[in-house]
């Protein structure tokens, strides 16, 4: 009898924490800097973003994923199961790239009308141009594969909803206003 009430416990335990499990992992903490680093395995292989990120204010209202007035909301995502490791440098309309790290997010609000958003690997340009109205929000996602013996980078075709999704699990590590 003591057994049988044993499976049954053990049971309920883990039924009661498959619901967690599920949720996703945990996102780490923001470094002592300020600054985020992605982790695949050891500590010896994180990937951190260049400069502080924002807020986890910030990031909860960025992630609601609401159309600014007035302006093209923007938003790039990085987050695929082959990208584990580099850091690849995003421009929208030639200002200053941001430095993309794996599963990171990027808010940026565009003035309406066309843009072009660009990063640079091996010393090649990959560059896709965006053509919005105001209130509109825009998703491009950059995909990457690295394996032992290189990387490869490219804008993919995905649909909103997708994105979204993908967005949602990534980190915000950017988010500008170049509106103006």
């Amino acid at each position: 009898m003591k057994l049988k009430r044993r499976i049954v416990l053990a049971s309920c335990a883990a039924a009661a924490m498959l619901p967690t499990a599920s949720m996703g992992k945990p996102v780490r903490p923001v470094e002592a800097d300020g600054t985020y680093c992605f982790q695949v395995s050891k500590p010896r292989n994180k990937t951190c973003t260049s400069a502080p990120v924002p807020s986890d204010s910030v990031e909860a209202a960025v992630k609601k994923f609401e159309p600014t007035p007035g302006t093209v909301t923007l938003f790039v995502v990085r987050n695929r199961w082959g990208d584990t490791s580099n850091r690849v440098p995003v421009s929208i309309d030639g200002r200053p790239p941001v430095l993309t790290i794996p599963e990171s997010l990027i808010r940026v609000l565009l003035p309406p009308g066309e843009h072009t958003v660009a990063f640079e690997w091996n010393g090649k340009r990959n560059a896709r141009t965006i053509t919005a109205r105001a209130g509109e929000i825009v998703f491009v996602e950059l995909v990457g594969i690295a394996w032992w013996w290189g990387a490869n980078y490219h804008w993919a075709e995905t649909d909103s909803e997708s994105s979204k999704k993908r967005a949602s699990a990534a980190k915000l590590i950017a988010d500008r206003d170049q509106g103006s």
